[in-house]
């Protein structure tokens, strides 16, 4: 005849017998409701450790083909890691933005200055009256009246040039802020560098024509905006079949032909933080870093060691530039091409459930 226990003395005869590396990785509480705590040896005191280790040793792994090992985890597990502690502020102008700003002409100032126009002007009349007038002339506040003019026409679009200035489809504020024969007339000149030293510096630099400005274009994006938490990379080709060595033809853009940028933008507020132009191959990049990292590295190099994400598509994304980001406190999001070696072969199956 089986013998019957008493609630009390089953419970105790289970927490007696209980070993936790049998567990099927949910957690045993070995301690009894009651005082006795005499009753536990002392070889329970290590329980916590050998289950951790035995879950552990059970989790399903997967090599890729370059030789990663990938651990299978499910969602809701406790981390083992201390995740970095967020970027929390949103975006927004620098201190020294802020200060400066009182008027959009002030605003617009704080990305092309004034510094930068002069050149401009002076490159602009040295053209100018190199192929025609040799009194042709043009002052700093009809340069900044030109460039007004190219926003608006940004602003409004029409189908040609000529229609800015049309009765019907222009722009009213175009048409009184100048001609369209005097824009036309400094569109033919305008220039951003010496001409007669260019030949040379083109040498050392394919972007020489513009190189100048563009960098401090650039420079003031990156110090007058703090971007948010998230920013995204991405490329974008820019219309023109202008003839030069970096011309892309990408027969999937709408534009098939043009020059392409690898652009850095605030996700909330769309502004570009940093931007590159594609110039071909770089001299300068190490034969074993991929095009893709080198390029993300770049763009993200003024706001790293802060906590922020960085958003990309499968061009970009890869497990070396996870590595270096997060060494940099930075983390990424992003697609990922199934033709990346270090992917495991599980994840390439289109049958599988989200989250797993």
């Amino acid at each position: 005849m089986q013998r019957r226990f008493t609630t009390q003395e089953a419970l105790e005869l289970i927490l007696n017998n209980a070993n936790p590396c049998d567990s099927d990785g949910e957690d045993i509480n070995l301690q009894p409701n009651s005082d006795s705590d005499s009753e536990l040896s002392s070889d329970d005191a290590t329980a916590p450790h050998l289950e951790k280790r035995a879950r552990l040793e059970s989790e399903p792994t997967e090599t890729a083909k370059e030789g990663t090992v990938w651990h299978e985890e499910h969602v809701g597990t406790i981390l083992r890691f201390t995740p970095m502690e967020p970027y929390a502020a949103d975006g927004e102008p620098t201190a020294k933005a802020r200060r400066r700003i009182r008027s959009r002409l002030q605003s617009f100032l704080c990305f092309i200055t004034v510094g930068m126009l002069r050149p401009i002007q002076e490159w602009t009349i040295q053209h100018a009256r190199q192929t025609e007038q040799t009194d042709w002339f043009m002052i700093l506040h009809e340069l900044m009246a030109f460039i007004s003019v190219i926003i608006l026409r940004g602003v409004t679009k029409v189908p040609s040039l000529r229609d800015s200035w049309s009765a019907c489809l222009g722009n009213p504020l175009i048409t009184g802020i100048m001609s369209r024969n005097r824009f036309q007339d400094i569109m033919r000149h305008l220039r951003f560098d010496d001409m007669f030293t260019r030949s040379e510096r083109v040498q050392t630099d394919k972007f020489a024509a513009i190189s100048d400005v563009w960098g401090s274009f650039v420079t003031n994006c990156i110090t007058c905006y703090n971007p948010g938490r998230h920013i995204t990379i991405d490329e974008q080709l820019f219309p023109s079949k202008t003839r030069c060595c970096f011309l892309q033809y990408i027969a999937t853009k709408p534009d098939k032909f043009g020059i392409k940028f690898w652009v850095a933008c605030d996700l909330k507020t769309k502004y570009i933080c940093n931007v590159l132009p594609y110039l071909g191959k770089d001299p300068s990049r190490p034969s074993e870093e991929r095009l893709s990292e080198s390029v993300v590295m770049k763009l993200m190099e003024p706001f790293m060691d802060k906590g922020r994400t960085v958003t990309t598509d499968n061009f970009f994304t890869s497990l070396t530039l996870a590595r270096r980001l997060l060494s940099r406190k930075t983390t990424i999001l992003g697609t990922v091409n199934k033709i990346r070696r270090e992917i495991p072969q599980s994840t390439r199956k289109m049958d599988r459930k989200e989250f797993t």
